[in-house]
């Protein structure tokens, strides 16, 4: 598989398939680039060429020892060279669930000349109120600590609604734990640690970001509700599709229906002249 080295030498997994507009696939928090496959058989024969990553830390990416290489300006950084190697000179969408949300919202606001469009399944603008982000640090820590007691294994059988969704039976689910479960713990610990849980918020800043946004969320995905509001009022071009039935992991619980808004949206920017 394709390696694209970063900024500061550490080598990203990251993988392109189909020719056609750009779509980057970034994933949740201590997931892995495994959990868009589904996307890629469904949108790559479409005429788009789908890109997943996977971030420092994650998947079969490079896990650097010293925390201090995990900051979300590397994150953003990250990207951007996977996005040169990928597609490099265009514009591409950039399609993040939950964490990667949050992260693509960055690279708009760092680099809006590179996005065409974004995605933003089951995800928010982070935290503007600090008893709030506070609380989010604490359980991201907390989560942290379990990863490096237990291992990602042990991790990855327990911890299913919020990184495989709630039907851990389906075929879906199950490449996308068995990628969890071979992470290495530490690479976990010190980006929650040190991104996820510090993560500057956004939602300031939405009205500076031009390009259209697709809002997705989880029908029965509660915790992110309030946050899908917040970006559909604020983000100037957005349009906003709640998934019936579907949780946090909104495009494997409910792969048909993701597909679908996903597809409506990018057919739209093509028709656009993208």
């Amino acid at each position: 598989m394709p390696r694209v080295p970063s900024g500061d030498g550490v080598s990203l997994h990251a993988e392109a398939t189909g020719e056609g507009l750009p779509v980057v696939f970034s994933c949740a928090l201590n997931t892995t680039s495994e959990n868009w496959r589904s996307q890629v058989e469904t949108i790559a024969p479409r005429g788009y060429r789908v890109v997943l990553w996977d971030y420092r830390g994650h998947g079969r990416s490079d896990a650097p020892e010293d925390p201090d290489a995990y900051t979300m300006e590397r994150v953003v950084s990250d990207l951007g060279c996977v996005l040169d190697w990928a597609a490099p000179g265009e514009r591409a969408v950039l399609a993040g669930l939950s964490f990667g949300g949050l992260a693509s919202l960055h690279f708009a606001l760092a680099h809006p000349e590179r996005v065409l469009g974004l995605v933003l399944a089951g995800s928010g603008p982070g935290f503007k109120n600090p008893k709030a982000q506070a609380q989010w640090a604490e359980s991201v820590g907390h989560t942290a600590r379990f990863i490096e007691r237990k291992g990602t294994a042990v991790f990855a059988e327990r911890a299913t609604e919020m990184t495989i969704g709630r039907h851990p039976e389906l075929p879906a689910a199950r490449r996308a734990q068995a990628a969890i479960a071979a992470q290495a713990p530490h690479g976990l610990a010190h980006f929650g640690r040190r991104i996820a849980g510090l993560a500057p918020p956004v939602i300031d800043r939405l009205g500076e970001i031009a390009a259209p946004a697709l809002v997705l969320r989880g029908e029965e995905d509660a915790a992110y509700e309030r946050a899908a509001e917040v970006m559909a009022a604020r983000l100037p071009r957005a349009e906003v599709v709640t998934v019936s039935g579907a949780g946090h992991i909104v495009n494997i619980e409910a792969p048909e229906a993701f597909d679908a808004a996903l597809v409506a949206f990018l057919e739209k920017l093509r028709a656009q002249g993208a």
